[in-house]
Formats: structure tokens, sequence, C-alpha cells
């Protein structure tokens, strides 16, 4: 699936949201930071905020990121002048005063136009998401951003909470593929899931990264994946086996299970509480498998470590060979029931 398939889902404001935010190529975290201040401004109904307002939180939240988990690949050569460079050196004052040194915002107003606002809007393959959040008015001093009417109706709307959690979640992800050691495993292996946890995890570290919920739902334009609909801040989530994983179980006992692991992330969704305790052990619907088959070629679309992870899912050899798409794979596991 391509950005293009992903929109045809759903052709609104949010999915250029999650396009932008889940589907982007990362080579530093700024997306995220950018993200993050748009809602938050939009939340608090500013429809034009200057450039160096809108600096400081985007600066504060790189650098509190910073103190714990790096912001781009270990590689990077960061000169002098480096707004990264810079957030280290103001770090500590920043953090003490809760607050960014006015140099670190001075750095975020003279870097952030071509270094992530020229950018935002704009995926692989030299294509733009099709609704814009902001545009850069003025010159000089009076440099401002102004938000758009669809920035702030997400900022309002039902899923805003949601949104956020999923940008902090693929904001997570990003960090642990840039980490040294931890980056060079999820790329090689992807990553697990800690079922008593809902966490995703480093296979190889066990290092827990971001929850399972937030780190996929966006995939699924934050609907559930039994009834199709919205999955609200307020309703009760559980994560879904959409092939029960009873069935691994069951054919163990007869035998032994020749289908893949349904304890991966290839098979779990989240879903709301009711409709997944009334699905109980039922074996899903083709309306089920189909939403499936889409939310996995979605994540396949993003960045590492989650495309990683459905690709060796995909490349298993433990049913009929390799799948050429996720509705062939889901239709070889159907095949060993």
């Amino acid at each position: 699936m391509n950005g293009r398939a992903f929109y045809a889902q759903d052709a609104s404001a949010r999915a250029s949201w999650r396009l932008a935010v889940l589907m982007g190529a990362n080579s530093r975290t700024y997306k995220f930071a950018l993200g993050q201040a748009l809602l938050e401004f939009a939340g608090a109904g500013r429809r034009s905020v200057p450039l160096a307002e809108f600096a400081v939180p985007y600066s504060l939240s790189i650098v509190r990121r910073m103190a714990t988990s790096p912001q781009a690949p270990q590689t990077t050569q960061l000169g002098d002048n480096d707004f990264l460079a810079i957030a280290h050196q103001e770090g500590a004052a920043t953090l003490d005063a809760d607050h960014p040194t006015e140099r670190l915002v001075a750095a975020a107003v003279r870097s952030m136009p071509a270094m992530v606002m020229q950018k935002f809007h704009n995926l692989r393959g030299n294509t733009a998401v099709p609704h814009t959040f902001y545009q850069l008015t003025g010159n000089g001093r009076q440099r401002a951003v102004r938000l758009a009417p669809d920035a702030l109706a997400l900022a309002h709307s039902q899923q805003a909470a949601g949104l956020a959690a999923e940008l902090d979640a693929r904001w997570s992800i990003v960090e642990s593929s840039f980490a040294t050691g931890v980056g060079r495993s999820l790329i090689e292996e992807g990553v697990t899931v800690d079922w008593d946890t809902l966490k995703i995890t480093d296979k190889r570290r066990r290092r827990p990264v971001t929850g399972l919920t937030q780190a996929t739902i966006g995939f699924q334009h934050g609907r559930c994946l039994i009834c199709d609909d919205i999955l609200a801040p307020t309703d009760a989530t559980a994560v879904d086996h959409v092939f029960p994983f009873s069935l691994m179980h069951r054919y163990a006992s007869i035998g032994s299970w020749q289908g893949p692991d349904l304890d991966a992330l290839w098979n779990l969704a989240p879903a709301h509480a009711a409709c997944n305790l009334a699905k109980s052990d039922r074996l899903p619907t083709q309306a089920e498998l189909a939403r499936l088959a889409a939310r996995n070629e979605a994540i396949m679309t993003s960045p590492h470590p989650l495309r990683r992870t459905l690709h060796i899912s995909l490349d298993s050899t433990s049913t009929t060979g390799r799948a050429s798409s996720w509705v062939t794979f889901l239709q070889a596991v159907q095949m060993t029931l």
C-alpha cells in the first residue's frame, strides 16, 4: 500500500496527518517536535504564532527527549552550528529552567524553516500529503506560523488525544532505531510484542519501545479492526488476536501448528474491548481480514523497524512459502485451518 491507497480509505485531514507523521522518512526527529507544537498551539485556538514563540515548545520537547534518547542516527556528524549540537550544549540550562535558552530559541528559529517546516508535508518519492496544516509567513522578526483550519479542526476533534499518542509512539520507535546497537538489531530483526505489558519490544535487548496500541492504531485510521468504528479516547480498548491465539493450542493438542506465530505484530490489532469480548475465539470474517491486510500494508510503507517486523512475517516459510502480499499471506494462514 502506498500513501495514495492509505488516503483513499479515509480521504480526510486525519489521514494526511497520519501520512506525514507515521509514513514520512526520518533522518532526525524534528518532524515530531513540530507536530507536537502544532497540536499544542492549535489546541489553544491559536491561528498565527510568531516563529520565535513557536520555537519554544519545539526546542523544549527535543531537549527533554534528548536527555534519554538520540534524536538523529549516531553516525550523523554535527557541526558547531547544527541545531542538535546547540541543543546538547544548552540542554542542562534548558532543563533547569524548563524553558529553552535564548541561544537555543535563536538556533531553532534559524534552522526550522529549511530543516523541518519545508519538509513536514512531504513524503518519499517527491509527493506531498493532500492537506497542509500550516504556512510560514513574513520575514525576519515578523516571521510567523499560520495554522491552517485543518490543524485547528484536528486539535479539537474526537481523535486529538489519539493523534498525539500516535505521534509520541512513532517518536519513540524512531529514537530506538537511532540508538547504537539497538537500531542495528531493530533493522535486522524487527521487534517483538510483550503480551504481558502490551509493549513493542526490541528483540535483542528486550527493551520496551512503546505501546502496541499507540504504535499501530494510526495505521488502522483510529478504528476498531472488528466493527470498523472509531476508537474514541473514552472507549475501553483491547488488543485482538485476529486469528485467535487459541488455534495454536488447539492444533498442538492433535499434532502441531503449521502456521505462523499468532502472537506476533501482524496478527494483533486494537479493538473495542466489547467487540473483542464478543468475538471471543471465532475465526475472522472476510471484512476483518481485509482490514488487517490493509493495516499491515500501511505499516510496511513506514520506516523501520515496524516495516522490517512485518517483512519477516511476510517472508515466513511456515505456511506455503513466500507470500507476495498480505492478502495472499492471510489466505495461506486460512488454508492451515
